[in-house]
C-alpha cells in the first residue's frame, strides 16, 4: 500500500491493513542493527521456515503453542511492520510490489534453544512476542535479502494523557479475551486493551507517533461513539474526529514535539519459494 498523500481512504487501508494484526503491547523499536547487513548473528532465527506465494483472502499472524508462527497472504508492507514494530509511515523505500495485495504464507517454527518452544496457548493467537520478530527481521534479511538502516529526527507528535472529564475506561468483560482495538465509523472500541496497545493503534490512523504520558497501566474496555466521520472526509476532519472520541473516554491527545524514527530500505527482493 502506498500512501503518499493523507487521504481518508489511504488512511483507512493502513488502518484496515494493522487491524487484521495484533499490535505489540510496548510498541517500541528493537535495537539497531548494523546498516546494511544482510545477516546479523545477533538475531535469533528460525530453524525451518518456508515461504510460499499466496492471492487474496485474510492476512494476518498466528502463533500456536510451541512459538510457532504462520502468516496467511502477508504481503511484504505487512512482514515489514511486523518485524520492526512500526506504524507504516515509518517504514521509507519498500518497492511497489511490496505494496500489492498478493503477498506470502509463511510457516516458521523457532529452534529447540529457544524459550518459545515451551510457550503453550489455549488458543492461537496473533501477537507475535520479541523474539518472533527479532526472527522475522532475521528471515526478511536471509530469503528477502533486505538491507536496511535506521534515521531519527524531530518532528510532529501527539501525547496521550488524562483528560478533564471523567474516565470512561472499564474493567475488561474478559480478562482472558485477545486484546484489541479497532476503529470503525462508530467510533473506537477497546477490548482488554492497555493504554501502549490503544497509543499505537492512534499512531497508525494519525500518521504520527503517540506517546503514552496517561499514567494507566492494565487493560481496559471502552467504547467512544463519537468517531462517526463520511469514508470520503480530509484527513483534518479525521484528526478532529479522533480527538473528540478520546476526549469523549476521559483522555486527551496534545500535539507536541519528539523523536520520529524511520526504517530506511536500502534493498530488498522478492524471496524464492520453498
Amino acid at each position: 500500500m502506498n500512501c503518499g498523500s493523507t487521504s481518508a481512504v489511504c488512511l483507512r487501508g493502513l488502518a484496515a491493513v494493522l487491524l487484521v494484526a495484533a499490535v505489540s503491547a510496548q510498541g517500541q523499536m528493537t535495537p539497531a542493527a548494523t546498516p546494511g547487513a544482510t545477516t546479523n548473528p545477533m538475531l535469533p532465527s528460525f530453524e525451518v521456515a518456508t515461504i510460499k506465494p499466496a492471492m487474496g483472502g485474510v492476512a494476518g499472524f498466528v502463533t500456536t503453542s510451541g512459538g510457532r508462527m504462520k502468516c496467511a497472504f502477508c504481503n511484504l508492507d505487512m512482514l515489514l511492520f511486523y518485524a520492526f514494530d512500526v506504524q507504516p509511515y515509518q517504514i521509507v523505500g519498500a518497492p511497489e510490489w511490496g505494496h500489492h495485495a498478493d503477498g506470502y504464507s509463511i510457516d516458521a517454527i523457532p529452534p529447540d534453544s529457544s524459550e518459545l518452544r515451551n510457550l503453550k496457548l489455549s488458543s492461537p493467537t496473533s501477537a507475535l512476542t520479541n523474539e518472533q520478530r527479532e526472527m522475522l527481521k532475521s528471515l526478511l534479511m536471509e530469503r528477502f535479502q533486505l538491507k536496511f538502516h535506521r534515521e531519527s529526527e524531530i518532528g510532529a507528535v501527539y501525547v496521550l494523557t488524562r483528560g478533564n472529564g471523567e474516565l470512561k475506561l472499564h474493567a475488561p468483560k474478559d480478562k482472558d479475551s485477545s486484546p484489541a482495538v479497532w476503529m470503525s465509523n462508530d467510533g473506537l472500541t477497546g477490548q482488554n486493551a492497555s493504554m501502549p496497545m490503544l497509543v499505537v493503534r492512534l499512531s497508525g490512523i494519525l500518521q504520527r507517533p503517540v506517546l503514552d504520558e496517561s499514567g494507566l497501566s492494565g487493560s481496559f474496555d471502552f467504547k467512544s461513539a463519537l468517531f462517526g466521520v463520511d469514508p470520503k472526509a480530509e484527513y483534518q476532519d479525521i484528526v478532529a474526529s479522533i480527538l473528540t472520541s478520546v476526549q469523549e473516554m476521559g483522555l486527551k491527545l496534545k500535539a507536541s514535539k519528539g523523536p520520529v524514527e524511520t526504517i530506511v530500505i536500502d534493498h530488498i527482493e522478492r524471496p524464492s519459494p520453498n
